[in-house]
């Protein structure tokens, strides 16, 4: 199927639904759905962002900025998914988790404020990877739009790019709980130093990364073609004494490079031995 026709089934779906919350976080595939929701419903169309000690500053600020651009109207609120043990214990569904807590909080949003949808951002992609946070959703009667069109993470750039949004090509950024380890606890404090420290490598010019935390240590991952310019061109010494500032003791280079996902690979690994 054509891009255009995605686009236009796409429109279609939320002119059926005459009324749409979305579940907002900046990143763009949300704001592709925000996007094309408010040029179709106006302002019967609303996005919403929740907020945590997961969601980093900056992003809250860049959905913000997003959303003004696009003329949609915004509402934040809180989530609290850290005051809930079956997600600060990190289990490999802790997604669900947060999941759940966000869309047990979009849905009576939805219904006081007279939306009969709310609708998030998973695209096609999206659903061939391990992501239990889907699954709260749909037991929350969200829908996808993106999945159910078959728009994929490519397209999605795509379309926003052909829709001269600034933000086409701005990298992926999941929250600050997916940088530590399944089984590790994740705390406020942990949360905290994890964003101060991709804020600071950002401010330094380093935009697509992840600062991976376990225990004590720190994991900078770069995408792989940008390792040697790091190595050769940074203060390390600074970003070493930086980092031990906001409570990490020990700094690491992942030499493979940055990789979506990762963290996963133990799920896969603990299924062959366990087969």
């Amino acid at each position: 199927m054509m891009l255009t026709e995605k686009l236009e089934q796409l429109k279609a779906i939320f002119a059926e639904m005459e009324q749409a919350l979305i579940a907002y976080s900046g990143g763009v595939d949300s704001t592709l759905v925000a996007k094309i929701a408010y040029d179709v419903l106006g302002d019967r169309a609303l996005a919403v962002t929740a907020v945590s000690p997961s969601l980093l500053p900056e992003e809250l600020e860049d959905a913000s900025l997003q959303a003004a651009t696009i003329g949609i109207p915004h509402k934040i609120i809180e989530t609290h998914e850290m005051e809930n043990p079956n997600y600060t214990s990190n289990p490999v569904n802790r997604c669900y988790f947060c999941k759940s807590e966000l869309h047990d909080t979009l849905k009576p949003l939805a219904v006081e404020m007279g939306y009969p949808y709310v609708v998030d951002g998973v695209n096609a992609d999206d659903l061939h990877d391990y992501r239990p946070g889907i699954q709260a959703a749909k037991e929350r009667g969200a829908r996808s739009p993106l999945a159910e069109v078959g728009i994929t993470k490519a397209e999605v750039r795509q379309l926003s790019q052909q829709l001269s949004l600034p933000w086409w090509d701005k990298p992926a950024q999941p929250c600050l709980s997916s940088r530590f380890p399944y089984g590790e606890e994740i705390t406020v404090a942990k949360l905290q130093r994890v964003g101060r420290a991709e804020i600071y490598l950002r401010k330094l010019g380093w935009q697509n990364l992840r600062v991976r935390s376990e225990g004590d240590t720190a994991r900078i991952e770069l995408p792989p073609e940008q390792i040697q310019n790091f190595v050769l061109n940074t203060d390390i010494n600074s970003v070493v004494s930086t980092f031990q500032e906001f409570g990490f003791i020990y700094v690491t280079l992942d030499l493979e490079g940055y990789r979506s996902g990762k963290l996963n690979r133990v799920l896969n690994q603990k299924t062959l031995i366990t087969n």
